[in-house]
């Protein structure tokens, strides 16, 4: 054993590894992305590493090579659940040999998300265990335990660590590589009554599950991870119950004070339920702080009802605490001393910060984006058009001035979105917007579906070679692998046709004038069509030179800046100029500019 400093990412993967892991496949998304990344980076050959196409696929593989006895991780954020959820609900139904983890990282706040959604409530909805991680150091340790848990059971394991967890860095204990677990699958061994899914063999694992997590919840209750810490308090009968990075809030807000007792639970399912009992025993309220969901606080309501207890539950059903949102060391400590009835705790005076600039999200300066976006813009001037947006970087292209994402859904959703309006509305020029990566990952059955019932749309890919908004993973479109291998680069152009798209058209955004004749060209055809921009991220190329504004021409129209929003234009004394740090010299503004006054020269 050693010390090392790691974020809690890597202290998953790392632990996973040490577990005897045999493959990891999984779909970035903040803030899950570094579990796979650190698990190629440390792969010694002997482990497969995957970045799927999308989240069902690598919980398909995952699957797969679980059947054969290996153990198994798929990894993805908490709204590519919802992709995976069709193969892991009957997955729980069907079973595994291989211990096989799920990692759902869940984005309290949101950071970084669509939605708030609380793995641990789908864990009850698929009636999966589930692990709730409260630190880098647990989630190493629980990791292992997890996959030995789904072995004896024989089912998949979720594991829900949340953005403080993942994102957190602490020096933890780790093991040295001659203590790792070396697990060598048996093999796959054909068994139709076992891998193959009815009606018949459903009923019968559903009267196996509901048991099995009987037995769960029994054992759990002694699991050393579900704590309860007594009270320091003489006579206190009030408690807390809490989990995950609470947990050190409420450590925290308690420190060198009378406390209550104190319980954490680190399985919220199948829910520790003689635990909650000895912990519930002799206390007349107990306030539940949690993130997202109120599921510790519906557990605690029903088991006093269930035993006839009379214990006032609180937490965010009796809005004691906020409904939604992470939590901080700040909001606990102030639900904690409203139940205790302590002094409410001060606010710390920090010195004054210096003034910053206003940084709302915007594209990067050279973001080819910005370019495709001003194009189709420019091109639907005068039109009514409809813009409908998706899940990446280009999901800024809402902000102003471009204001070019009507809707934004979920990952694949403004393909059929835009065919949806396109029928209720068929005078207005519908545009679909996705990336290249998104594209493979849930567009093309979109596409599909609008080739078949024969939608009026244009299909817009901004193909900027990566996985951009995640950091930069690769896709079947890069012709590169997590593990660095090169393979044949899937072609978009030639996917589109086969699916029985006829126009599809490749342009560069940077090359305005042609970009914007395109869009006006193809638009005008009816049916599906696709219009391609081409060009690489700004962040992963050798910039050129910055570009040059002339003051002898410029008029300070500031239409480079009120038309762009580029941060690569800034405005100095009242004027125009180019910020050369952040140029990246892509000649967007050059060609925008009404009086020639922005020139680019070549080279680097």
């Amino acid at each position: 054993m050693h010390k090392e400093f790691l974020m809690g990412n890597a202290a998953i993967a790392r632990g996973a590894i040490a577990a005897g892991l045999n493959l990891v496949s999984g779909y970035p998304g903040t803030p899950s992305t570094e579990v796979l990344e650190t698990s190629a980076k440390c792969s010694s050959g002997s482990m497969y590493v995957e970045w799927s196409v999308n989240e069902k696929a690598a919980m398909e593989l995952a699957a797969g090579a679980a059947y054969c006895g290996a153990r198994t991780m798929v990894t993805m954020k908490q709204v590519g659940l919802n992709v995976a959820s069709d193969p892991l609900m009957s997955l729980a139904y069907i079973g595994v040999k291989g211990g096989m983890v799920v990692l759902v990282a869940d984005d309290p706040g949101p950071i970084s998300s669509q939605t708030e959604q609380d793995t641990r409530t789908f864990a009850a909805f698929s009636k999966l265990p589930c692990f709730d991680p409260s630190s880098v150091q647990e989630a190493y340790d629980m990791i292992g335990e997890a996959f030995e848990l789904s072995e004896k059971y024989h089912t998949p394991v979720l594991f829900r660590p949340t953005t403080r967890v993942c994102h957190g860095y602490a020096s933890i204990t780790v093991k040295d590589e001659d203590e790792y677990k070396t697990n060598k699958p048996e093999g796959f061994v054909r068994d139709p009554s076992k891998w193959v899914i009815f009606p018949r063999l459903s009923y019968n694992a559903h009267i196996n599950i509901e048991a099995r997590n009987v037995t769960l919840s029994e054992e759990l209750s002694s699991y050393s991870r579900n704590l309860i810490i007594p009270e320091k308090a003489e006579g206190c009968r009030k408690g807390i119950a809490t989990h995950g990075i609470s947990y050190t809030y409420v450590t925290e807000a308690l420190r060198d004070k009378s406390a209550p007792r104190v319980m954490k639970v680190t399985t919220p399912f199948p829910f520790p339920e003689k635990a909650a009992l000895a912990f519930l025993d002799g206390l007349d309220e107990v306030l539940c702080i949690e993130e997202l969901d109120p599921v510790i606080e519906r557990e605690l309501t029903y088991i006093c009802g269930k035993h006839g207890l009379n214990v006032k539950i609180r937490g965010k059903l009796t809005h004691d605490v906020k409904n939604a949102g992470e939590n901080t060391c700040g909001s606990v400590a102030g639900n904690i001393a409203a139940f205790m009835g302590w002094e409410m705790p001060g606010k710390t005076e920090a010195e004054a910060a210096p003034a910053l600039p206003v940084r709302p999200p915007v594209l990067c300066a050279g973001c080819p984006h910005r370019a495709s976006f001003f194009a189709v813009k420019e091109a639907m001037k005068g039109r009514k058009a409809v813009f409908c947006g998706d899940i990446g970087c280009y999901t800024l292209g809402n902000a102003m001035p471009l204001d070019m994402v009507d809707t934004c859904l979920c990952m694949g959703a403004g393909v059929n979105i835009t065919q949806g309006i396109g029928h209720i509305e068929p005078d207005t020029v519908c545009f679909a917007f996705v990336g290249d990566s998104t594209f493979f990952a849930s567009a093309i059955t979109g596409a599909v579906n609008a080739v078949y019932n024969q939608a009026d749309m244009t299909l817009v890919i901004l193909d900027n070679s990566t996985t951009a908004m995640t950091g930069h993973q690769p896709h079947p479109g890069t012709g590169r692998t997590v593990m660095g291998e090169i393979v044949e680069k899937i072609d978009i152009t030639a996917v589109l046709h086969g699916i029985g798209v006829k126009t599809v058209e490749t342009v560069n955004p940077l090359d305005l004038g042609k970009a914007v004749e395109t869009v006006k060209r193809v638009a005008s055809e009816k049916g599906v069509k696709a219009i391609i921009f081409k060009s690489p991220c700004a962040v992963i190329i050798k910039p050129e030179k910055p570009a040059v504004i002339d003051p002898e021409k410029c008029t300070n129209c500031k239409k480079c800046i009120k038309s762009l929003g580029c941060p690569g234009i800034v405005i100095k004394d009242g004027h125009a100029a180019i910020e050369n740090s952040l140029c990246t010299g892509c000649g967007l503004c050059s060609q925008v500019c009404p009086f020639g006054a922005i020139s680019v020269k070549e080279g680097k």
